[in-house]
């Protein structure tokens, strides 16, 4: 499958509690060499999944065919949206995906409902301090800035997280917009099965390997592992 011609725009879409720092410095980069302007979506955590599909809403409604890329939940949302909206993705950028279907037993929507929990019950500065101490130093960065930013609906934005269907197999196995994927083999929280499950739905994917200190080390190797990936599955005459 050839790649068609890159729109002028991409919307990029944070993980759970994240923000639109992180995802910027994870897309922008890969994207600008191929011409495309990332728009990175601060969410809402009041209504974190419908302000990401209104982002991309309104990027289509103005710019036509746009790519979307996003983290964790960012990507089933990305993947989603893509295919309720046939002929307006021109492809997928997937990083970190979390789950598949239901968020029951997984790893990453057990982890955002205890947070939410703790943080309901003790208060954003203690919960915050425990996860600074407990996490590598550039994730502790990052989440505690976005933390912050989201404070006090921050609760509520992790509890939509944990409670949201992402698209099950057969709504991979429906999809044809091209996807890359990228995964790290080693975390926990979005475990590499996760994405190796997504790389043999999708008709029309390929998936990349990393490790966690690669992105706490530089951001946007994300964007550049799921741009190469997108461009293995499906040649483009555009340079990297």
């Amino acid at each position: 499958m050839q790649l068609k011609p890159w729109p002028t725009v991409a919307v990029a879409l944070p993980g759970t509690g994240s923000d639109a720092s992180f995802v910027d410095r994870a897309f922008r980069g890969a994207l600008s060499q191929v011409g495309v302007t990332t728009i990175a979506v601060e969410p809402d955590p009041r209504r974190v999944v419908a302000s990401y599909r209104d982002a991309m809403d309104r990027a289509s409604d103005e710019h036509g065919t746009i790519v979307v890329a996003g983290v964790s939940i960012g990507a089933a949302v990305a993947l989603e949206w893509a295919g309720d909206n046939p002929g307006r993705a021109h492809s997928v950028l997937a990083a970190l995906p979390a789950w598949t279907g239901s968020p029951v037993e997984a790893p990453a929507a057990a982890s955002a409902t205890f947070t939410a929990a703790r943080l309901r019950a003790d208060g954003l500065d203690a919960v915050s301090a425990e996860m600074t101490a407990s996490s590598p130093p550039w994730l502790a960065d990052e989440l505690s800035r976005s933390w912050r930013s989201q404070w006090p609906d921050l609760p509520s934005a992790l509890e939509e997280a944990a409670a949201y269907h992402a698209p099950d197999l057969a709504a991979l196995q429906r999809l044809r917009v091209p996807v890359g994927i990228a995964a790290a083999v080693d975390d926990a929280v979005h475990p590499f099965t996760v994405a190796e499950q997504w790389a043999a739905s999708l008709p029309t994917a390929e998936l990349v390997e990393l490790e966690l200190q690669e992105i706490g080390d530089d951001p946007g190797v994300l964007g550049r592992a799921c741009l190469a990936a997108l461009l293995r599955r499906t040649p483009t005459s555009y340079p990297m």
